[in-house]
């Protein structure tokens, strides 16, 4: 534990944050605190509570708030393994071995007692964890607001006979059930239910963090409401807890801090609306048949690209990646980057921060889902909030190179009428997310407001 959550007589209230060890959960948890440390900085103090390795990569990023303290608990998995190598070992470490450190943690806290501990859904123990100490809790899901209904409904649906005996072989086949869930296809939900139902151990360890969570004192979305306004209505007539929908939960503030580099330069010498900015996410991948082929159809097409690639960018590389037509990095910024006036699409795996990231900068998306809740996801870019197009694949699975390229030109066509109007529908999105977002009124504000309100 570190030292620096000692000593903190000054403040009158103490929140407890506790993410799962996972990039895409941490983000979410520590944008949520850093707003609620800046609305309260002289009398909420603020605990993020991370393993060994997440504290070493986020000591080095500016937390912008002197009331975010962070206390550190043992590596839950050696990083020998990593759970990019280990993937299983990983979410069973992180269920059995990661609660009683966190347990220890939390008896080792001077005064003040903690107001409220905030965990991620994941972390299933959390809530047991808070109970034994009487400390309300707050469940954060990581997902949007509607792949928690689809998620909490699923065994019902299955019980009142509403999904077909094949529903791989019948994804064109709509639900219509789901309450506050608009009509969807079963080939945009959470594909391994599809694939396994409830036999699999991550889709039973998905359907067990919902329904902890429905009992959880606070229960926390990092969705804007008048995005997912329907859903959110309906789980508040459904469940007795306070639901909050605490906005994007995405480092917005930073925006406006321009960097200085090589790759921001770049941007800074191309026409306006005029790249694509491609990402598949920081943890999942294409297979290498698949990625030969975007490889090529990304060549083919012709259009200027941004490309993130945090896995292995030497096969790019490899094919003429660093070329005038683009470039090719590990990392970037990408919240800063999407905002870049001359970014007009973004090709996303469409997992749920990607997604509020390309919402917030106002992009039409080209959607790749990859797993999980990344098709329900691809469902709303593309049908509810019609800023989207999918990419289409062949019998086999694959998206084949002329597929790519001939989706390219055209989606990064700006004279396109069909483009036009998924670009001035994005448009209509980032005000709506700006709108949510602005201090003093706006939807997501209040809600926080009214959650810090309860805890205190």
């Amino acid at each position: 534990m570190d030292s620096s959550v000692n000593g903190n007589s000054n403040f009158r209230f103490r929140v407890v944050a506790v993410p799962y060890p996972g990039r895409g959960h941490i983000n979410p948890m520590m944008n949520l605190c850093k707003i609620m440390a800046n609305r309260r900085p002289n009398n909420f103090l603020i605990t993020f509570v991370v393993t060994e390795e997440w504290h070493g990569i986020l000591s080095s990023e500016p937390l912008h708030a002197n009331n975010i303290r962070f206390a550190t608990i043992p590596n839950v998995i050696p990083s020998e393994i990593g759970r990019a190598k280990d993937f299983t070992g990983f979410v069973e470490a992180v269920l059995n071995k990661m609660e009683g450190p966190v347990e220890h943690l939390l008896d080792q806290l001077e005064q003040p007692k903690p107001s409220v501990i905030i965990f991620d859904s994941f972390l299933k123990w959390g809530l047991g964890v808070a109970n034994r100490r009487n400390i309300p809790a707050a469940s954060l899901w990581p997902m949007s607001t509607t792949c928690f209904s689809l998620l909490r409904h699923y065994e019902s649906l299955v019980e009142n006979g509403h999904l077909p005996s094949n529903p791989v072989e019948e994804g064109d086949h709509r639900v219509t059930c789901i309450p506050g869930v608009p009509s969807i296809r079963l080939a945009d939900f959470p594909r391994e239910l599809l694939l396994h139902g409830t036999s699999q151990t991550a889709v039973r360890i998905a359907l067990e963090v919902v329904a902890l969570a429905s009992k959880a004192e606070y229960l926390l979305f990092s969705s804007v409401y008048e995005l997912e306004s329907r859903v959110i209505d309906s789980l508040k007539a459904e469940l007795p807890n306070p639901i909050y929908s605490i906005g994007l939960a995405i480092p917005s503030f930073n925006v406006r801090n321009r960097s200085n580099n090589d790759h921001i330069a770049w941007l800074d010498a191309q026409p306006r609306s005029s790249v694509l900015y491609i990402s598949q996410g920081s943890f999942l991948s294409a297979s290498n048949e698949q990625s030969a082929e975007i490889i090529a159809g990304v060549h083919e097409s012709g259009i200027r690209f941004f490309w993130v690639d945090r896995q292995d960018i030497s096969t790019f590389q490899a094919s003429g990646g660093d070329t005038g037509n683009g470039v090719v990095v590990h990392w970037c910024d990408q919240l800063k980057v999407l905002c870049h006036p001359s970014i007009g699409g973004f090709w996303s795996h469409c997992g749920w921060n990607s997604t509020k990231e390309g919402a917030f900068a106002g992009l039409p998306m080209l959607t790749f889902p990859l797993a999980w809740d990344q098709y329900t996801n691809s469902k709303q870019i593309v049908e509810d909030w019609k800023i989207g197009r999918r990419l289409k694949r062949d019998d086999g699975g694959l998206v084949k190179r002329e597929e790519i390229s001939r989706s390219l030109k055209r989606f990064m066509d700006l004279e396109c009428d069909e483009g036009k109007e998924m670009r001035r529908r994005a448009q209509e999105i980032r005000e709506i997310c700006r709108r949510a977002t602005a201090e003093g009124g706006g939807s997501s504000e209040l809600e926080i407001e009214a959650f810090i309100e309860n805890i205190a």
